[in-house]
């Protein structure tokens, strides 16, 4: 009885023993491959709405081809179209050659051909309380979450009948204010009483 205990640690370590030997022995570990800017999927003639809390629709994205680069975690769309609506439910819509957005939709960078368009406001009366606003340009930078467009390349805005170009563009929208820069031209014209 004395060596029982002895007996049974020794049966043990020859089990374990048996079991390692016989364990079949895995390949050898092969480093996950580095993938280089290639995209993981694509989708043709898409669209996709995004709503909020109560189901109203908060924005609608389309094109005719996005590509999903999981390196950079960017989505490159061909064709870009783009609606959103603002908290009071306002329009302003967006289109270009080429987009890219980022994976929560925070950033959208319009290239070639590039306009939004914010629709008019009216009041109580019949005058527009804000008139319809379009900026054109070959890019530009929209943060959605902050309402900012910038754009470092020619911009053409029209503000109702008023018309502004500039070499670049800095507009807040949640502060009301635009920085022109470099050769900036205005038009504006006068409003009929």
């Amino acid at each position: 009885m004395l060596y029982l205990p002895v007996l049974v640690m020794g049966v043990l370590a020859l089990g374990t023993y048996w079991l390692v030997r016989s364990t079949p022995v895995s390949g050898p570990q092969v480093p996950e491959r580095v993938r280089g800017h290639e995209p993981d999927y694509f989708m043709h003639g898409f669209k996709v709405k995004t709503f909020d809390a109560t189901g109203r629709l908060r924005s609608e994205v389309a094109g005719d081809v996005a590509k999903h680069y999981p390196d950079t975690k960017w989505m490159e769309i061909d064709a870009i179209r783009i609606r959103s609506f603002d908290a009071s439910g306002r329009l302003t819509t967006a289109t270009a050659n080429k987009g890219l957005a980022n994976e929560d939709g925070s950033e959208v960078q319009l290239m070639g051909n590039a306009v939004v368009v914010r629709e008019a406001v009216t009041a109580a009366g019949s005058a527009p309380a804000q008139p319809r606003a379009e900026y054109r340009g070959e890019f530009l930078h929209a943060f959605m979450d902050t309402e900012q467009v910038k754009s470092h390349k020619p911009v053409e805005l029209r503000r109702g009948q008023d018309v502004f170009t500039a070499d670049s563009l800095d507009f807040d929208n949640v502060q009301q204010t635009m920085l022109l820069q470099g050769r900036v031209r205005g038009t504006l014209i006068p409003s009929k009483r």
